[in-house]
């Protein structure tokens, strides 16, 4: 039987500085909600709306991921990106990879076209080139970074969903931090760190890291709604709040089975924006 609960969030990181003007970001979140919505309402799995939405994060060249993604040390574009289907817990991502225009892209065809869950470098680029993906050269990006100077690296992307089925899913897409290391790898495309999805929750993370990845933050988020009985508040306040305690900070959206939302973050701000069960829209920054 369909589940008429339609839920629906995404962030643009967690790398607001306080007293700059987000309202392109904003305009852009709602539209994309929107648009979420509407795919949701056709029938849509969360799956295929959370790859679109993302896709589309990464192209507008306003965040911190695809086409804004910031150099490496080196000056390349190392893009990282990771999906997860809650129904199955099938997941797909890519590491470090350069000259593509969507990771989301190359992070699903793995899920879909391998037994894999993972590739990195130059091999998730040969996979990339051998399925026919977008290639984008190094004067296709156009680096947002710099605005956001205070908070390095937090400019990463995600969308969680939930769709008329009850299926949940997860996914996130980063540039990584502005000037980091030639294949240093965070935690967006890493599963249980930057993304997670199952039966009870999907979760995108976005943040400092390699402080999610010590804290497991995305899939110990479900695990104390699993096994301490957490609500998901609680959860996503609970596992934010083990972030900040190892020295670091970012913010997460969650999205429950039963369509309840959580976007909680520390540090200046978070762009993010939600459909609500009720379809009530929100698009907010601080």
């Amino acid at each position: 039987m369909a589940n008429k609960c339609l839920s629906l969030a995404i962030h643009g990181g967690a790398g607001a500085m306080a007293g700059a003007d987000y309202g392109a970001e904003q305009a852009h979140m709602r539209g994309l909600i929107e648009a979420g919505r509407d795919r949701l309402a056709g029938g849509a799995s969360a799956l295929d709306v959370v790859t679109e939405t993302v896709e589309a994060l990464e192209a507008s060249g306003l965040y911190v991921a695809g086409r804004g993604a910031s150099p490496n040390s080196v000056g390349r574009f190392e893009l990282d990106a990771s999906l997860m289907d809650g129904p199955t817990r099938r997941a797909g991502a890519v590491a470090a990879l350069q000259g593509f225009a969507s990771p989301i892209r190359a992070a699903r065809a793995v899920m879909d076209r391998t037994p894999n869950v993972m590739l990195a470098g130059e091999g998730a680029a040969a996979f990339a080139t051998a399925q026919g993906l977008t290639p984008a050269p190094p004067a296709w990006f156009t680096p947002v970074h710099a605005r956001e100077t205070a908070s390095p690296g937090t400019g990463t992307v995600g969308c969680v969903a939930l769709d008329e089925t009850g299926a949940l899913a997860a996914a996130t897409s980063t540039g990584g931090i502005g000037g980091k290391l030639y294949g240093r790898v965070g935690d967006s495309p890493i599963v249980g760190a930057g993304v997670w999805a199952d039966s009870r929750v999907a979760i995108s993370c976005t943040g400092f890291g390699e402080y999610f990845v010590r804290a497991a933050a995305a899939a110990q988020l479900s695990f104390r709604m699993q096994l301490a009985g957490q609500g998901l508040g609680d959860a996503a306040d609970a596992a934010l709040a083990d972030v900040v305690a190892l020295g670091g900070w970012g913010g997460l959206i969650a999205v429950s089975a039963t369509g309840e939302i959580a976007m909680p973050f520390r540090s200046q701000g978070m762009k993010r924006a939600a459909l609500y069960p009720d379809g009530r829209i929100i698009s907010e920054v601080f």
